[in-house]
């Protein structure tokens, strides 16, 4: 009777503490979020994205096997490319490299030659040497001036959001190398 009895005791006094023990690990009590104040950073760099040559910073990584529109183009509609394209302080290929772009980017224009865009935008240099910003969004390269959607952030942009305003600098449509000028605007914390 004795030992029916502790047993007894013993589970319920289990079934009392492990559902207490387990929850206080997997979550917390949720407190009021105070964001801190927002800053706006303002960037100005060039990214040179380079299909053709020896040392290519974009590499074509699939692509339809019939005739699509724009065939005649280095990015025919449906080809994606991964990319690792050098940011610079100028336009110049001998400007300071400030960082890195590196993603992929999807040719899905059939009436006008556009990309959809996924790239994280690593700076080593300067303020924000190991910090990044994220970008994703269409973008009709036929036009000279457009608009990219900034999605988020890392290191001192961490949260980020923002737009980034593109101006091609460069375009050289039989070898599809460019360099595009970029103006962001960064709203972080």
């Amino acid at each position: 009777m004795e030992r029916r009895l502790m047993l007894t005791c013993v589970v319920v006094l289990c079934s009392v503490i492990a559902p207490t023990s387990c929850q206080s690990y997997y979550y917390s009590k949720s407190l009021p979020y105070v964001p801190p104040a927002e800053k706006v950073t303002k960037l100005h760099f060039f990214l040179h994205d380079t299909i053709s040559g020896k040392s290519p910073s974009a590499i074509k990584v699939a692509h339809p096997n019939f005739t699509t529109a724009f065939n005649n183009t280095p990015g025919p509609f449906g080809s994606v490319y991964v990319i690792n394209d050098p940011l610079t302080a100028g336009p110049e290929k001998t400007s300071q490299v400030i960082g890195s772009a590196q993603g992929i980017w999807v040719s899905t224009g059939q009436e006008v030659l556009e990309l959809v865009v996924s790239m994280d935008f690593g700076f080593t240099q300067g303020d924000f040497n190991g910090s990044s910003i994220c970008l994703f969004s269409r973008n009709p390269i036929a036009d000279k001036e457009r608009e990219l959607a900034v999605v988020g952030g890392r290191g001192k942009f961490r949260m980020a959001k923002g737009f980034a305003k593109l101006q091609t600098y460069y375009f050289d449509l039989t070898k599809g190398n460019a360099i595009v000028e970029y103006h962001v605007t960064v709203i972080h914390y």
